[in-house]
């Protein structure tokens, strides 16, 4: 097990990859069970099967790797990998991700190709695309009992995610302005928060 500093305190990861070769053989695993709702997947494997992180680490692991440029999955590979066994281990974790879906997705391109303008294709594509938002939906639901630690507090976090939401649905902002301007505000505001709560506790410690 290992201490690791996440929000205002501190957390013991319950468990980690034994092996680089168990690293790599689960992020494989992981992404081939990635049809679409990739974010139901990492987080039951990550966080409730595997136990590499708890739903307060995931939220924020998941909250860099959505800002970085690239696909969210892959950059959170990354960022494990490197975690656990530094630069091999995010080569490694990032191989697991696209050496078998990469082989998987050419074949099925080869085999799709002749079928693609079926309509009967077409309507099972939209069916599946239904299913992805439910298991994203299920997903975030699921990881709502996250916020209740962060140190904005629940109710400004509603708020955050309220705005993002009108934001990105309903005035279709593009997605750099809303993280530059909603994230950066959360930010500034967590930051504010956490530096109060650091001088609270400091009086509290100089004055007993």
């Amino acid at each position: 097990m290992g201490l690791r500093t996440v929000g205002a305190g501190v957390s013991w990861s319950a468990m980690r990859p034994t092996s680089k070769s168990d690293l790599f053989c689960s992020f494989s695993w992981l992404a081939l069970q990635g049809f679409g709702g990739v974010l139901a997947v990492v987080q039951r494997e990550l966080v409730e099967k595997k136990q590499w992180l708890t739903r307060e680490e995931f939220v924020e692991d998941w909250a860099v790797a959505q800002i970085l440029p690239g696909p969210n999955v892959v950059n959170l590979s990354l960022m494990l990998g490197d975690r656990y066994y530094g630069f091999p281990g995010a080569l490694l974790a990032l191989a697991g991700m696209l050496l078998f879906p990469l082989l998987l997705v050419l074949a099925l391109a080869a085999a799709f190709s002749g079928v693609a303008d079926l309509p009967q294709v077409q309507g099972a594509l939209r069916g599946m695309g239904a299913v992805a938002a439910g298991l994203i939906t299920a997903t975030g639901l699921q990881l709502i009992t996250a916020l209740r630690s962060n140190p904005m507090g629940l109710d400004v976090c509603w708020v955050l995610a309220a705005l993002t939401f009108v934001a990105i649905a309903i005035l279709r902002l593009p997605l750099a302005w809303v993280l530059l301007g909603v994230g950066g505000a959360a930010c500034v505001y967590a930051y504010r928060t956490l530096q109060a709560k650091a001088e609270r506790k400091a009086q509290q410690e100089n004055n007993p």
